[in-house]
Parts: structure tokens; sequence; C-alpha cells
């Protein structure tokens, strides 16, 4: 089995805004940002894998794929997917498990490859129960494991699930050997990304967290706390457009530069002590990573694998060694001078606020 470093985390933004499900919890539909578009990326194969080289970021890093609305919609992704991987990097992909065509076409990758990428199934349960296809979600997570992919899967736990919790784990457990990861519903319309629901949050736990989810366990234990500590998101990860190449540190933070423009480096930057979000609500991402290297957490692999019913886990062994991995174990600790200077704008930030009142 390889032994590759970890060096960077990239949050690969797809800009597809359009689902073939409706669900009513949708961050997207939640803020009217559906538009039927699909993403077409403009940029060959070989742009792409130069972009994503080893020798301009450092070394192996590991890509997550998400859109805005369902990630494999777009036909110019599993190629691109392929291209990282060829690259010799390790890849996740978002998705609602619907496009069996999608999931034949990772069929044909070589083994060396799948053994490398992750699909994280997001288990829609209602609307997948809505239009009969249950059976189908199912098959196509089990596909995906028996082609030596790692698999996860990972309900939304929203209200009007809450009736049919027992049915979901039986069906869990029946068809993935395991009960599902749970994960934190989000309101986006709120300044402070409220969790969605009706109860409060600690109902919503008691709930929740029958499931033994340490996904779940994990994004409770970080969810409404903000993070003050020196944050090395825009240094060791980085959030990127596939399209248009916009990089920045993290979701709403500084410009590093254009991923695309390979006549100019990308200026890594820590986010510092100036992380601007009411709390890391992807955080067991970024976190468990290790981009806050003081925060003590677990590790990546934790808290998305599942040990089944059969002794079989979700997580392939060189996948789970990778992501077994901190950032920091593989970088440069951050110099005192940038926490200094990262301090210093933390400083300046708040006395233009005390000026302006």
């Amino acid at each position: 089995m390889k032994n590759d470093r970890l060096i960077r985390f990239i949050e690969c933004f797809v800009p597809t805004h359009t689902c073939n499900l409706r669900c009513h919890y949708c961050y997207i539909a939640q803020q009217n940002l559906f538009n039927k578009k699909i993403a077409r990326i403009s940029h060959s194969l070989d742009e792409i894998k130069r972009a994503f080289s080893f020798e301009r970021l450092g070394g192996a890093c590991l890509i997550n794929f998400c859109a805005g609305g369902e990630t494999l919609l777009s036909s110019d992704i599993l190629p691109i997917v392929r291209a990282l991987l060829e690259c010799g990097h390790y890849v996740m992909v978002v998705t609602n498990g619907v496009l069996t065509n999608r999931f034949e076409e990772v069929e044909a990758f070589p083994p060396e490859l799948r053994q490398r990428l992750m699909f994280k199934f997001s288990f829609h349960y209602l609307e997948l129960k809505r239009l009969n296809i249950l059976p189908q979600f199912a098959e196509n997570v089990n596909r995906m494991r028996r082609a030596r992919c790692s698999v996860t899967v990972e309900i939304t736990p929203s209200d009007e699930l809450i009736p049919y919790v027992e049915e979901v784990k039986k069906f869990s457990l029946e068809n993935f050997g395991a009960v599902c990861h749970v994960t934190i519903a989000r309101d986006d319309r709120t300044d402070d990304i409220h969790h969605l629901s009706k109860h409060s949050f600690e109902e919503y736990q008691k709930i929740w967290g029958t499931f033994g989810s340490t996904l779940f366990d994990f994004k409770k234990s970080i969810f409404y706390h903000k993070r003050r500590e020196f944050c090395c998101a825009g240094l060791w990860s980085f959030w990127v457009n596939l399209e248009s190449g916009e990089t920045h540190q993290c979701y709403f933070s500084e410009s590093i530069g254009n991923l695309y423009d390979l006549s100019k480096p990308l200026h890594f930057k820590p986010v510092g002590y100036c992380c601007e979000q009411p709390h890391c609500y992807n955080g067991h991402a970024f976190l468990t990573l290790g981009d806050i290297p003081q925060l003590r957490t677990p590790t990546y692999a934790e808290v998305r694998e599942r040990r089944c019913s059969d002794g079989t886990t979700w997580l392939q062994p060189e996948f789970r060694a990778f992501v077994s991995q901190k950032l920091g174990d593989n970088n440069p600790p951050v110099e005192w001078r940038d926490k200094a200077r990262s301090a210093a704008r933390k400083l300046k930030g708040k006395l233009r606020e005390v000026l302006r009142e």
C-alpha cells in the first residue's frame, strides 16, 4: 500500500445550480439559487492537470468536488476526476447517488485510481422514497463498494424525517451494512447559520444522536462555536471554482489568486485569527484534517468510517490511511511573524469597528 503524504485539502466548487431531486431542506432552494444550468467546464484536461499539478500545489492533495445542485449532472466532472486521480491526488465526490450511468463509467476506471476515490452519498430518504428509487440508490452505493471505491452514506436530519428514523436505520443496515451517518441541516438564510429545525439544538441532538454517528457527534461539538484560534485555511487548504479558477482561502475570505493562471503562483496565506464566519459549519473536514493544529479533533477517517455487520468497512485501506493524516504533520509550522501579522490585522479591524460606532 502506498503511503502518500497529505499536503493540502481543496474544496472544489462545481457551478451546477440545479438538481434531479427536490428536497425541502436544500440549501440552494432556500436561497432561490436554482437556475437550471449544468456546469460545462471550458478548460482542457491537460490545462486542469497542469493547474492541479504536484509542482503547483506542493504534493498530494485531498480534493472534494461538490456542486450547488447535483455534482454528477455535468458530464464534464468524471473525466476531470479521473485526470486528477492520474495526477496522484485523492478525490471525493458529493452525489445524490441517482445517476447510475455515471457509476458505470467509474467502474471502467483502473483499479489503482478507484482506490483513491471516495463517493460521499447524500441519502435523501424521503425524496428517494417518493420517487420509488431507493433500490436504485442502494445498488449504486454497493456498486461503488464492489468497485473498491471508498464510500460514505450520510443523511440530512430534517423534522419531516423524524417519524421515519427507525425505518431509515433498518434500510441502512440491510443495504449498506451499517447505519448511515448524520450531518446537520443548516439554515443559510440566517446570519448566524442556525440549524434548520423547529426543535432546539439540545432536542435536535437527542433525536439524531441515536444514529451513533461520529460525523454528527463531531459536527454538533463545533456547531455554534466561533473559531478564534489561528487557522491555516488559505495556507494548507483552499476553495476553488472549477470553471473560473477563482481561488480563495476558504468559502468567504480573501482571494489567493487564480488556479488556472499558470503565469502566477498562488499566494498561499492563512486566514489566521481573521475568520469572519459565525462558526466552522464544515469543520468536519477542515478541522479534522488539521487547519487549526492546536485543536484536538478526530481524524477525517474517523468521522467518515463505518464498520459493517460482515466485518468490511466503508473506507478502503489506502484512502483511509491518507485521510487519517493531519495537514500540520506534512507542512512546515507557521512562523511567529505570520501569527503576529494576523493578530495585528484582527486588532485593526476591531479598531475600525469601534471608530465607526
